[in-house]
């Protein structure tokens, strides 16, 4: 009997985040057009970087997973035991961590040279 509990009550749960969530965002936006707000103005403008920025993310995790296995093939050589496997791990999420941070940097980067090109357009 225990077994079907779980199941049914994710469900429940997820069923009522979703209505609340939905009815909150409706009670809100009753509330803006009582105030005389557009509810429509604070929708989400256009990111021009957003595909830059992820794929950035991924190729630079994508780079800490290989310096990783490389880092763990050369510190333990190819038989690895269990602690040590455990402790590759550590390595792994490290690489994953670093190398998708400068994978963001980059993309940062990236997009605060074109704005600066953009406002020295702007300007002249």
């Amino acid at each position: 009997m225990e077994g079907i509990l779980v199941p049914i009550s994710l469900f429940l749960g997820a069923f009522a985040m979703v209505f609340g969530i939905r009815y909150l965002s409706n009670k809100e936006k009753m509330a803006m057009i009582e105030r005389g707000i557009d509810p429509g103005i604070h929708k989400a403008t256009p990111k021009p970087f957003v595909s830059l920025k992820f794929g950035l993310l991924l190729v630079g995790l994508g780079l800490g997973l290989l310096v990783a296995l490389f880092t763990v093939r050369g510190i333990y050589g190819s038989d690895l035991t269990h602690q040590e496997e455990s402790q590759s791990v550590a390595i792994y999420f490290g690489c994953l961590g670093v190398f998708g941070g400068i994978g963001l940097i980059v993309s940062y980067l990236i997009e605060k040279k074109w704005l600066d090109s953009q406002s020295n357009t702007a300007k002249v």
